[in-house]
């Protein structure tokens, strides 16, 4: 591991795995649990740095001397990626999908403040920069700059997320995670052992193309895996009332903040699955908190 990268992630706070008391789990007959990851670091937390670790390190080690990396305009992902740039003393470019906008919103005034150039494209040519995954593959790209596709999503970023798995000293059955690329679902699914079921809630609507693009990153077939495709509440970035209800209670019982883009979806998804009686009594559930409460600021 790259020096800098060492120096910085002894910075960080502990991801703990916190029990969920909830006289409904009793009812339903099991364990919920949660890792963490949001603790890690106010900024650079949860999957952003579990993807980008390996990432950075490969970049560094590579000479590269600036970032290039594409998201939205409350991307979880290029927050992260201004701020550790600044932290590596690396620049860093974030193509942004959509218009500039009169007054940039609090995600992108950070990431402006960090150090970021923000480049605003098109939808269309947003869309056509997804085909470009290895780190040299961006057209035009030159010496020194490396490429990182939307949140992360590449081979060395499931490395960062088996970390995480191996952190769980605990025995269980199911664990789960919110999708967006699909990047952190694989990394689970890699380094859990066989007998354990994952579960994706996907985040966005249509995302049927999330198993095909988590297939291509795992380095082996794998059957004990599914995506739940029913919990977007309308696609990415949309709430209702009833999911920020149910985040609010929950927030209440347990003081465990969540956002409603990913992590809020999936535990009312998980809430939902066990009211309709999917998990047998006694098993032992954990779920993955990947951060990103910054993008609650897009609901105030």
């Amino acid at each position: 591991m790259h020096p800098e990268l060492i120096q910085l992630e002894k910075t960080f706070d502990r991801s703990i795995l916190s029990r969920i008391p909830d006289p409904l789990l009793d009812r339903y007959g099991v364990e919920l649990w949660i890792k963490r990851d949001d603790l890690l670091h106010p900024v650079i937390s949860g999957n952003k740095w579990r993807k980008l670790k390996y990432i950075l390190d490969h970049a560094l080690s590579s000479g590269a001397h600036t970032l290039i990396s594409m998201g939205g305009a409350y991307s979880n992902h290029l927050h992260a990626l201004a701020f550790v740039g600044r932290a590596l003393g690396m620049k860093t470019i974030g193509l942004v999908r959509g218009e500039r906008p009169d007054t940039l919103n609090p995600t992108l005034a950070d990431m402006q403040h960090w150090g970021m150039e923000l480049r605003f494209v098109s939808r269309s040519d947003y869309r056509s920069l997804r085909q470009y995954k290895g780190w040299q593959d961006l057209p035009g790209i030159g010496a020194g700059q490396y490429w990182l596709p939307e949140g992360g999503a590449q081979a060395l970023a499931l490395k960062g997320v088996m970390e995480l798995v191996r952190e769980i000293k605990l025995s269980y059955d199911v664990i789960c995670a919110p999708c967006g690329t699909g990047a952190t679902l694989a990394g689970i699914i890699e380094a859990v052992p066989e007998p354990v079921s994952v579960i994706g809630f996907a985040a966005l609507k249509n995302a049927h193309f999330l198993k095909a693009d988590i297939e291509q990153l795992l380095s082996r077939p794998s059957v004990n895996w599914l995506v739940n495709l029913d919990y977007h509440f309308g696609g990415f970035a949309q709430v209702t009332d009833e999911l920020l209800a149910f985040i609010d209670a929950f927030e209440l019982k347990t003081q465990v903040p969540l956002e409603p883009v990913y992590t809020g979806k999936m535990l009312y998804g998980l809430y939902d699955l066990m009211a309709q009686g999917c998990f047998r009594p006694g098993q032992r559930i954990i779920a993955v908190h990947t951060g990103g409460l910054q993008g609650k600021r897009g609901f105030d």
